[in-house]
């Protein structure tokens, strides 16, 4: 009989231990909920979705730096264009592109190139200013595509890191004050037979970093350096070429 007892001790244990699990869930299911305090006058706050300038340096978290547009209303910037030519919307496949010294150069018909007058040589020199400040601010990115129609070019489906052959570019960089308007904006593509630091945009960035830096400091006037990109972008390739040797920003 003292066997029988002591075999059956362990069993009694584990009945008690789950009449006691079962108690302690009652108890939390049937227990009130306690509501979230609220301090009077005091309302959740919204986080406002943020927008980024793909200009803008990264910190060292690696995220992008909002760019404050206040920075850019206290500059004076505001979104205008005017344009060197009259310029009416080109039909499509109306526009074809010249071989200038080895390179294309837009129509100049279709692409006069034009300039935002709020952009002086002052506001190039303050800090504050970034291309940001008007960038995509008279036409979206994705109204920009049109121009292809208008040069009769196929938009490349893959477009982008070492595969990019074309890129919309303002025919007067926005750096040196160039308008964001369709007629400063034109496809340069090609060539696709050569590295993505050969292609012609990236040989027309040389030419543009040049004329920023000549217009900032001076040695050569705004409006020329905007008037002499439109007009011809090649004719800049020898010095710029020399201004990227000698440790320019390129």
């Amino acid at each position: 009989m003292s066997r029988r007892r002591a075999s059956a001790s362990p069993y009694l244990f584990i009945i008690v231990l789950l009449i006691a699990a079962a108690y302690v869930l009652i108890q939390m299911n049937h227990a009130p909920r306690r509501e979230p305090v609220r301090r009077a006058g005091r309302t959740p706050a919204v986080r406002e979705p943020r927008t980024f300038n793909p200009e803008n340096e990264q910190n060292h978290g690696g995220e992008r730096r909002e760019w404050n547009k206040a920075s850019c209303q206290a500059l004076g910037v505001s979104c205008g264009s005017t344009y060197f030519e009259n310029w009416q919307t080109p039909a499509p496949a109306s526009c074809r592109t010249r071989i200038r010294n080895g390179y294309p150069v837009p129509d100049p018909i279709c692409t006069p190139g034009g300039v935002d007058l709020t952009i002086t040589a002052d506001v190039l020199r303050d800090p504050r200013w970034r291309t940001g400040c008007i960038r995509n601010c008279m036409e979206s990115e994705a109204a920009k595509h049109v121009t292809y129609q208008w040069y009769g070019i196929h938009k490349p489906r893959e477009n982008s890191g070492e595969n990019q052959v074309c890129e919309l570019d303002h025919l007067v960089p926005l750096e040196i004050g160039g308008t964001d308007g369709l007629g400063n904006i034109w496809p340069e593509c090609g060539p696709d037979t050569t590295t993505l630091g050969n292609r012609y945009f990236k040989v027309k960035d040389r030419v543009e970093n040049y004329l920023a830096d000549e217009a900032r400091s001076g040695r050569m006037p705004l409006e020329a350096a905007q008037r002499g990109i439109a007009s011809d972008w090649t004719q800049y390739l020898d010095e710029a070429n020399h201004y990227c040797a000698s440790g320019g920003r390129c």
